[in-house]
């Protein structure tokens, strides 16, 4: 036991300096940003920038995890708790990786022979392994490290609860099993508050893990096994199935169960049947409907929060005609044919390299891996059977050749399961790199997690050599990668750096004019995005954006009413009240929607520049006569 704590002591101390150097490389060379606008409106409504109270509502998360840091903000607003917890998450999971990595090591038996050097072996063995793992984080996830977004940090935790799991010791009992995934229990129910849908479509792979470690251990069927595999699962669902309770309360009251039937029906037009909304061919449909060209205009250019007619009954019945008209006419087996057609093409070609070559590999490693299992076992049983004087046609290779058979088929197991939920994004038509990205990233760490289950403990030397040997085509994917993905990082920080300028320079010249209040163009702002670790101000900001996910909700009403706001369309046509709009936007899509707009109403509308926002962004004024 001393020698055990010990090892532990020296892993942890070896991975943190080792996770410490690539923080502080990382901080000299790059700044770290929310990757999208969605986490910054998630950090604002819970540091109480969005309605000026913290508040854990942010429709994002569930209600649990968004209170916690809602709680955090309210204990002191100066620290940048959303993503300081973000940015812990990430490198809090590669630390956690490379400290059972390090742990993996320690699980490999050691010979007489090899007494006087394994000390020495195993820590070079460990320093290679977490330099290896740096590698590959730099040459292949930089741009999610540097750029941080709720969705992957939910895959880097569910990744690293595969990871746990995978390689916690054979034959353990149920206690101990329970003991040492503790960790992974915490991590399936954290990543699930912080992405349940994204937790939801990696959780096979969970599933998957202990399948595996359940089929390695004998008798398959006993009540021991079914007794420890299902304290771990059923602390899991136990986990997820409180979060949800507390969520559904917490969103019980009649406004929020409202604006959540509004969400929803959102969510399915824009997300899934976004061309009613943005072609032509459906305006007369739509028409029919009630919604008028004027709100077919805002639903199209997204500043529906302009009009208090486009309401959770009307969104509900576009989303349902479009399942029903849209969805109904899709020709599904053309749809399901070309999705597999391009599955295939994604799975072989670079277009999603280095991930899907990384997966690949994983599948190659771990096939050679059990050949030569086999053929080590082969020869084992060969010698045994010659040692008893057993004629060599009635057992050479017969077990060996079972276990080869079956581990094969483990694998073909796995890629019919990854197949079949890809084939789900792509059907569905929603594969962004954060959901393709963090399917590649939990699949390879189970790749990996197999691998490492077969070699620990498995030879002396000769596995530690084949471990390397397997990791070496993995380095040089990453190493390969590092150049461009350096590269890439680089143009998106300064791409990013003059987005937040803009966004800067809106937001100082709104709160300078704190007397106002503005509404913002979506199309306009959709590519804004703050630091990950920047400070912010106590009271709520005094514009918002005119459509979005959060508008029309009781947080977004109770901002409006902080400025002595009922409604967007009518504050408009009242003084102190602006539109900003891009000058791209202006050119693009001009300003005679918002006059149309007005038009439908009854009501002549003037639309004036009043002032200027640095060169790229113009304020409008609104005046209207009967």
């Amino acid at each position: 036991m001393g020698q055990e704590k010990r090892q532990g002591y020296e892993n942890c101390i070896l991975t943190f300096a080792v996770t410490g150097v690539n923080v502080l490389l990382m901080g000299i060379f790059f700044d770290f940003y929310f990757d999208l606008n969605d986490d910054t409106m998630m950090r604002d409504i819970m540091a109480g920038l969005y309605s000026g109270v913290p508040d854990g509502h942010n429709m994002q998360t569930l209600y649990p995890l968004g209170a916690a840091l809602a709680l955090c903000y309210r204990l002191c607003r100066e620290i940048p708790w959303y993503g300081l917890f973000l940015f812990l998450c990430q490198f809090g999971c590669f630390f956690l990786l490379g400290l059972r990595l390090c742990g993996s090591v320690d699980d490999f038996s050691v010979s007489q022979a090899d007494k006087t050097c394994h000390r020495y072996a195993k820590k070079g063995l460990k320093a290679a392994i977490l330099l290896g793992l740096a590698i590959m984080m730099w040459g292949t996830w930089l741009l999610h490290m540097v750029n941080m977004q709720y969705t992957i940090t939910c895959a880097m935790l569910c990744a690293a609860a595969v990871f746990r799991f995978m390689t916690t010791l054979r034959g353990t009992g149920a206690g101990r099993l329970v003991r040492d995934n503790i960790a992974s229990v915490l991590l399936v129910v954290l990543a699930f508050q912080l992405r349940s849908e994204m937790l939801l479509l990696t959780l096979p792979f969970m599933a998957f893990a202990m399948w595996f470690c359940w089929w390695e251990e004998s008798p398959f069927l006993s009540a021991k096994k079914m007794k420890k595999y299902g304290a771990v699962a059923g602390l899991m669902f136990l986990g997820m199935g409180l979060s949800l309770l507390i969520d559904s309360a917490a969103y019980g009251s009649e406004e929020w169960k409202d604006f959540r039937r509004f969400f929803d029906a959102r969510t399915t037009v824009y997300d899934f049947y976004q061309e009613v909304v943005t072609q032509d061919e459906y305006r007369d449909a739509l028409c029919e409907l009630g919604v008028s060209p004027a709100k077919q205009t805002l639903l199209r250019n997204y500043n529906f929060g302009l009009d208090e007619e486009i309401d959770t009954g009307m969104l509900e019945e576009v989303a349902s005609y479009a399942a029903d008209s849209v969805g109904g006419a899709r020709d599904w087996g053309k749809i399901f044919k070309d999705s597999l057609l391009f599955y295939r093409y994604r799975t072989v070609h670079l277009d999603d390299a280095p991930y899907n070559l990384l997966v690949l590999l994983g599948y190659a490693a771990n096939a050679i891996l059990y050949v030569i299992l086999f053929l080590e076992e082969r020869k084992t049983s060969v010698g045994e059977s010659a040692g008893k004087n057993v004629p060599l046609s009635e057992t050479a290779g017969k077990q060996p050749a079972g276990r080869l058979l079956w581990r094969m088929a483990q694998l073909a197991m796995l890629f019919a399961m990854r197949s079949a939920l890809w084939l789900f994004v792509l059907v569905r038509g929603r594969d962004p790199e954060r959901i393709t990205h963090s399917l590649y990233l939990v699949e390879f760490v189970l790749l990996a997690g197999m691998l490492i289950r077969c070699l620990a403990g498995r030879w002396e030397r000769r596995g530690r050599f084949l471990l390397c040997g397997l990791a070496i085509p993995f380095l040089l994917v990453s190493l390969g990668n590092f150049p461009g993905i350096v590269r890439a990082a680089q143009a998106d920080q300064a791409r990013r750096e003059g987005i937040l300028r803009d966004w800067q320079a809106i937001d100082s010249y709104c709160r300078t004019h704190s007397e106002s209040f503005y509404f913002e163009d979506v199309y306009s702002t959709v590519a804004f995005s703050g630091k990950l670790f920047a400070g912010g101000g106590k009271s709520p900001a005094n514009y918002d954006i005119a459509g979005g996910w959060m508008c029309k909700s009781p947080l977004y009403r109770e901002k409006l009413s902080h400025f002595g706001i009922e409604t967007a369309q009518e504050a408009l046509t009242g003084s102190g009240v602006y539109f900003i709009m891009s000058d791209a936007e202006a050119k693009e899509r001009g300003v005679d929607w918002l006059t149309d707009f007005y038009a439908e109403r009854e009501l002549d509308a003037e639309i004036e520049e009043s002032d200027r926002i640095n060169e790229n962004f113009g304020v409008y004024r609104i005046r209207t006569s009967e």
